[in-house]
C-alpha cells in the first residue's frame, strides 16, 4: 500500500528534525570489523600529524629565539672584546708609566746621598784634621765610602770618628788603618788614617725640608715707604 503525503512541506520539516552528529565511536559501529581499524588508524595518524605540526612550530619559534639571543650574544661578545683589549692596553700602559716612575723615584731617592755625605763629612771634621779624598766603594742607594785624611793629634782622629758615627746619614765607621806620617818638608808628624763607613737612610724628622716656592711677597710700592 503506497502512502501520499499531500502535505506541502511535510519532508522538509521532517528533514530539519533530523540531526547530523559524527562521533568516532558510532562511526566505528557503522563501519564494518574490518574498517574499523583502518579508521582508527587514520584518527591516529591525524592525531600524529597535528600534534608533529604544533611541535614543528612551537620548536620553530624557539629556534627563532634562540637566533636572536645568539645574535645578542655575538654583540655582546664583540663589545667586550673591544672592552678587554682596551683594558689590556691600558694595563700595559700603567704598568710603562709605573716602571718608570720606579726609575724615577729611585733616581730622586739617590741625588741627594752624596751631598749629604759630603755635608756630613764636612761637618764632622774636628780641629787639627782635615781630609784628603773621599770615594765610593760600593753603589747603591746606601754606598759605602772610604775617607782618607790626616790627624795633627790621635785625640783629632777619634773625635773625627765619634762625629761621623754621630751623624744621621752614616753608620758602621770604622778604622782601615792609621800611621804616623811626616809633612812635607819634615816639619812634624801627624796621623795618616782611612776611614770607611755606610750611608743609611735618615729618620725623618732628621730631614728639614722647606717649600719649593715660599710665600710670594709683595713689593713695596709708594705708599709702604717712610714718610719724608
Amino acid at each position: 500500500m503506497i502512502e501520499v503525503n499531500l502535505l506541502p512541506g511535510g519532508d522538509r520539516k521532517a528533514a530539519r528534525r533530523r540531526r547530523f552528529s559524527f562521533s568516532p565511536r558510532k562511526l566505528r559501529e557503522a563501519l564494518p570489523s574490518g574498517d574499523r581499524w583502518s579508521v582508527s588508524a587514520l584518527i591516529a595518524a591525524l592525531l600524529a600529524l597535528g600534534v608533529s605540526a604544533w611541535l614543528l612550530l612551537s620548536v620553530g619559534g624557539q629556534v627563532e629565539e634562540l637566533e636572536v639571543q645568539t645574535e645578542a650574544a655575538v654583540r655582546d661578545s664583540i663589545r667586550l672584546a673591544d672592552v678587554i683589549e682596551q683594558s689590556g692596553t691600558l694595563q700595559a700602559r700603567r704598568d710603562s708609566i709605573a716602571q718608570r716612575v720606579a726609575i724615577i723615584q729611585e733616581i730622586d731617592q739617590s741625588r741627594y746621598v752624596w751631598p749629604h755625605l759630603m755635608d756630613e763629612v764636612a761637618r764632622a771634621i774636628p780641629d787639627y784634621a782635615w781630609m784628603t779624598q773621599l770615594f765610593q766603594v760600593s753603589g747603591g742607594n746606601q754606598p759605602t765610602v772610604q775617607i782618607e785624611g790626616r790627624a795633627g793629634t790621635y785625640f783629632a782622629l777619634t773625635t773625627f770618628m765619634e762625629n761621623l758615627e754621630a751623624s744621621p746619614f752614616l753608620r758602621g765607621v770604622q778604622l782601615v788603618s792609621s800611621e804616623q806620617v811626616e809633612l812635607s818638608g819634615g816639619e812634624r808628624l801627624v796621623y795618616a788614617f782611612v776611614l770607611e763607613a755606610s750611608a743609611e737612610p735618615p729618620p725623618p724628622e732628621a730631614i728639614e725640608t722647606v717649600p719649593l716656592f715660599g710665600p710670594s711677597v709683595a713689593a713695596p710700592g709708594p705708599d709702604n715707604g717712610d714718610e719724608d
